[in-house]
């Protein structure tokens, strides 16, 4: 995802999907204060990331927002709780995306990026 593209991002609550998002804002020079999006489902930096969070309205209420066509702006598309029917969703629309799956234990983390869905 050298240029952009869309991430998954899953795990528990609390699990450091949000912290995955500041640390990843970070490294793209974004010097704003990064907050989840959870009631607005949507934050934007810069034109170059879009943070989304869909734990409230789930894939469904994603859709009927509208916020499909979102992803096909230029820039990182960061999608925590994309779950399953969310995959599904953008394989229907032909649309590459990649996970990253957050374990916990204790307090270690462990990530598991699989980009064979990102073609």
């Amino acid at each position: 995802m050298p240029k952009g593209g869309i991430l998954l991002l899953r795990g528990n609550l609390a699990s450091g999907k949000t912290s995955f998002v500041k640390a990843f804002a970070n490294v793209l020079g974004i010097k704003k204060d990064i907050a989840s999006p959870t009631f607005a489902i949507l934050h934007e930096y810069d034109q170059k990331l879009f943070h989304y969070d869909i734990y409230q309205c789930g894939s469904e209420g994603f859709l009927s927002s509208g916020l499909l066509e979102k992803l096909d702006e230029e820039g990182y598309h960061l999608i925590e709780w994309g779950d399953i029917f969310f995959e599904k969703i953008l394989q229907s629309f032909a649309l590459p995306y990649a996970t990253l799956d957050i374990e916990t234990d204790d307090l270690k983390r462990t990530y598991k990026v699989d980009m064979n869905a990102y073609a």
